[in-house]
């Protein structure tokens, strides 16, 4: 495990003499500074699409807002690597708050160390930022005013794109990764198509991370599935994608569609192997002067493009940071109560608020990976499909099995 104190987010010397007339406006601040916290996977088969980069991201939210609403605060960041075991991920949570002071946690991007940490953080009344994950973390798992889930969840990527896909009839087969996210994106996947009338005719699930996706891809080739999906992400996605050009899934019958396939993996695989794979974020570098202009950003510090992670990151940390100003306080759930009431506005999310449950509703997009040809320059990866509303993207709130959602409409909680 390693964990370092990053470049912090110190305020310059005219700041701080600013910062010292100002000091009554943040009193209730503990200490007298905020202190983020980045669990990442700096080293695993995420790595590339959080790790270095999400540290980049958190430090630029904390630059920006230090250049405006967090004029005269004190904001410091630090960053381990996570090595996505919950145990790990855990034991430097605690050592983090109870030792080092941190108000919030930002990234974890694992489905197991998110239900980890969940429960943590509520205990010790500090505020976890997600930026993708398990549903869970705004159903059953959910913790209200100290989990904020931002950029995506498991429901919305499988939703996004199933219900464009999936006709009366429509038949599906899953390639899940065995672990949490894989089994929340199999089970979303056949409530889902379910609803729409299709049929999901089986799944097979393979290792955490994967060595070898020829069989399972084998298997879901030979059921006749009109789609084949892969449940996993990262370097697992990758793979599949890779070995389902090699087998001639591509440009067969059988559409391939990626729950969670992002920007830096179709640059690692290539557009003619990725070419046609369709797939829904809640993000992406080239929608509109926004995006491009934060994307532009990173990259000159990061030297890639940012991935949704990446982006949820900044924009997740900025709104807190925003809210801890706004409230003058980094008591947990003020601070998350405040997020839901300022507006949501930067350069990632459009149409954005953040609900009761936790959920962070915005637009979604449906997008497919385009051909060689069609492609104007190194990073020009994507064909835009379809924008969907967030409230009609993500999974309803009055659908919600979030116990504090379901016990304030009256409902019976859901069992254990």
């Amino acid at each position: 495990m390693r964990t370092g104190l990053n470049r912090a987010g110190l305020v310059p010397a005219l700041a701080l003499a600013a910062g010292l007339a100002t000091a009554p406006a943040h009193a209730e601040i503990s200490g007298g500074r905020v202190k983020v916290g980045v669990l990442t996977d700096m080293s695993g088969v995420y790595s590339d699409i959080t790790g270095k980069g999400s540290v980049t991201a958190a430090q630029m939210a904390i630059d920006d807002c230090l250049k405006a609403e967090c004029a005269g605060m004190t904001i410091e960041m630090i960053s381990a690597d996570h090595q996505n075991k919950a145990d790990i991920a855990s034991a430097t949570a605690r050592k983090w708050i109870d030792i080092d002071g941190v108000d919030v946690l930002a990234d974890m991007s694992n489905a197991s160390i998110q239900l980890a940490i969940a429960p943590l953080v509520k205990e010790k009344n500090r505020v976890a930022l997600f930026p993708g994950g398990t549903a869970r973390l705004t159903g059953d798992a959910c913790q209200p005013g100290h989990v904020v889930q931002w950029m995506w969840d498991t429901y919305v990527q499988v939703a996004g794109i199933a219900n464009r896909l999936t006709q009366p009839g429509t038949s599906w087969y899953l390639v899940t990764a065995d672990y949490a996210l894989g089994h929340q994106l199999e089970a979303d996947t056949k409530a889902v198509v379910g609803a729409r009338g299709g049929k999901v005719l089986g799944s097979v699930r393979h290792p955490f991370p994967a060595v070898d996706l020829s069989s399972p891809l084998l298997t879901a080739q030979g059921s006749g599935a009109d789609i084949i999906a892969l449940a996993n992400a990262g370097n697992d996605t990758v793979s599949g994608i890779k070995t389902a050009r090699e087998f001639g899934i591509m440009g067969s019958k059988q559409k391939l569609v990626a729950f969670f396939l992002t920007a830096l993996d179709v640059k690692s695989v290539g557009l003619p192997t990725a070419q046609g794979t369709l797939l829904s974020e809640g993000f992406y570098w080239d929608l509109d002067e926004g995006t491009r202009a934060f994307s532009e950003r990173f990259k000159a510090q990061n030297g890639k493009i940012p991935s949704a992670i990446h982006a949820g990151v900044y924009s997740s940390v900025l709104h807190y940071l925003k809210a801890v100003a706004a409230a003058k306080s980094d008591d947990a759930t003020t601070v998350v109560k405040t997020m839901a009431e300022l507006p949501i506005k930067d350069d990632v999310v459009r149409n954005a608020h953040l609900r009761e449950d936790g959920r962070m509703v915005h637009d979604f997009y449906v997008f497919e990976v385009k051909a060689p040809e069609a492609s104007k320059g190194e990073w020009d990866l994507y064909k835009l499909v379809a924008t969907l509303p967030g409230d009609t993207a993500f999974r309803p709130l009055a659908d919600s099995t979030c116990p504090a959602v379901t016990a304030a409409r009256g409902a019976p909680k859901p069992a254990n």
